[in-house]
């Protein structure tokens, strides 16, 4: 039933018009003004970087198009939301404010927090919705049983249409500072690193990519995401999509689901579609690990580990780290990658916090922020407890430490990889391409190369890693930092393993698994890229 006043769609993370339940829901109770706020604080936030924004802004162009079909406005401020609800009040005299509920970063967290306040006092009605399978004010994941079920309920329930026939607000241009063929010339995050190769944003490019999966790339999903090159082309690439909402999780899995009704249980489709079921539910698992840990961001969470490893954000060890410069090929072939790209498969994500918090010595924090940066799909509640895990730092993981050469000689045999990101190493034969500083004398000058003056000479980061895992093993293992561990097992640990029956993948161990790849897609065979029902 329609109530007086407009009824404001607060656009965060979430930039679509299809599965979403505040606009729909908005448009079915009266006059609509979908906004987005540009806010300086979330571009200042030392994890936001320019390839972020350009991400973003690709995605609001396209929103901007969608929104406009149905007779909508997309109205963008510049400034924090506060100012432009207080604006809205003044000018409409009463408003209700529809968004997503959103697990972000400590500054988002404290927005929306500030939000609800100024809400309260002001008597204005929020309206949030659930975007993931996230559950707030949850406390314990003992009964892990109940958070599956609610978020197979989440999954099953049906998708919300876009409006078709929405009122917009009247006079929202007065509250409209930038049109959207303006965003891209913005230069907004702490990074404003170029990313010549970013991924596209929108919602146009996620379909398209989604579509090209389905039809060709996902069925060597399974057996190609650990090896870089591979996984580059047969990865599922959505992450960013998901990240910035112009997929739902939700047509994304029940889209999967279709899919897998196809393919018989022992074809490569099959297992690869498995797989990729396994990681849509491990997103939402580790989201909600933020969401009830918020400290997490910022703070070692086993209390037992807090003040370790070196901190200083001007150590030479972390410069050449940031810069692909360590020395050790497979490490700096993964970080030019990122640098240029602001994508690696997901073992490699792994392996570059893993080199630096052990090989390196160096606390998670400041590594942390860097990848945060440089990853065009960050996503803060899977970045965050991935990095305090693969860096040793809950306590109850089991410690995974990734050593480069291993790496390079699984996952990358022909050192092709190496040799496009770090062509100084071109010159060597395949054999020296993993450990160039072990290059005999007598071939030194026969390829023209001196360890050390071509290319750095590595710390020795496999006795350093010893050093650490040791002291975090032993450290771990207090009879008072045991009692912790436990305590921080019931509220933040997955306590079942996903049941393959629910149309996910066969049972995983959440410690022995690397989800830095954040989430892979999914697909429907009858749809084309231009068929929005089919998603």
């Amino acid at each position: 039933m329609a109530t007086a006043g407009i009824h404001v769609v607060w656009f965060k993370r979430d930039l679509r018009v299809h599965d979403h339940a505040p606009l729909t829901l908005a448009a079915e109770a009266g006059p609509v003004l979908p906004v987005f706020a540009i806010e300086p604080g979330q571009w200042q936030a030392p994890d936001s970087a320019l390839r972020h924004w350009q991400f973003a802004a690709d995605s609001l162009v396209d929103l901007q198009a969608a929104l406009s079909e149905r007779g909508l406005p997309l109205c963008i401020w510049e400034g924090d939301v506060f100012t432009l609800l207080a604006a809205l009040k003044a000018h409409y005299g009463a408003l209700t404010l529809y968004s997503h509920e959103e697990t972000g970063n400590a500054w988002s967290y404290a927005r929306d927090v500030a939000v609800l306040k100024w809400c309260r006092a002001e008597g204005v009605m929020w309206h949030e919705h659930r975007q993931v399978g996230v559950v707030r004010g949850l406390k314990s994941r003992v009964d892990q049983s109940a958070w599956e079920e609610q978020w197979e309920a989440l999954m099953q329930a049906p998708t919300f249409k876009a409006p078709a026939n929405a009122r917009p607000a009247p006079g929202w241009e007065a509250f409209h500072h930038r049109p959207v063929d303006e965003l891209h010339t913005l230069t907004l995050g702490v990074d404003t690193t170029p990313c010549p190769e970013r991924q596209r944003g929108g919602r146009c490019a996620g379909r398209a990519l989604w579509y090209g999966f389905l039809t060709q790339r996902g069925e060597r999903y399974r057996g190609s995401i650990s090896k870089p090159l591979r996984a580059e082309v047969h990865g599922s690439r959505l992450s960013p999509h998901l990240a910035w909402g112009t997929l739902s999780m939700r047509e994304v899995v029940r889209s999967l689901r279709h899919q897998r009704e196809k393919h018989a249980e022992k074809t490569r489709w099959a297992h690869s579609l498995r797989a990729l079921a396994s990681r849509l539910h491990w997103h939402c698992h580790f989201i909600q690990k933020l969401e009830s840990e918020p400290s997490i961001e910022d703070k070692t969470l086993h209390p037992a580990l807090r003040g370790l490893r070196e901190r200083d954000p001007q150590h030479p060890r972390l410069l050449a780290w940031k810069r692909g410069q360590t020395g050790v090929p497979l490490v700096d072939a993964c970080m030019r990658c990122l640098i240029h790209t602001g994508w690696i498969n997901f073992r490699m994500r792994a392996m570059l916090i893993s080199f630096a918090t052990f090989g390196l010595g160096l606390h998670w924090r400041e590594p942390g922020l860097h990848l945060a940066r440089l990853f065009t799909d960050f996503e803060p509640g899977i970045h965050y407890p991935q990095i305090q895990m693969q860096s040793g730092a809950t306590g109850f993981n089991t410690l995974r430490i990734y050593n480069p050469i291993k790496q390079a000689e699984d996952n990358d045999p022909s050192g092709e990889f190496v040799a496009r990101w770090v062509p100084e190493l071109t010159v060597l034969p395949v054999e020296w391409r993993a450990k160039p500083w072990a290059l005999p004398e007598s071939l030194q000058t026969r390829y023209a190369f001196i360890p050390g003056e071509h290319y750095p000479l590595p710390h020795d980061f496999e006795a350093e890693a010893q050093v650490w895992k040791t002291r975090i093993f032993e450290m771990s293992h207090t009879p008072e930092a045991k009692d912790i561990s436990q305590t921080l097992m019931a509220r933040l640990a997955s306590h079942r393993r996903p049941s393959a029956k629910r149309g996910r993948a066969r049972p995983v161990d959440h410690r022995q698994l690397a989800l830095f790849e954040q989430v892979p897609e999914s697909a429907n065979a009858d749809a084309s890229p231009d068929d929005e029902t089919s998603l």
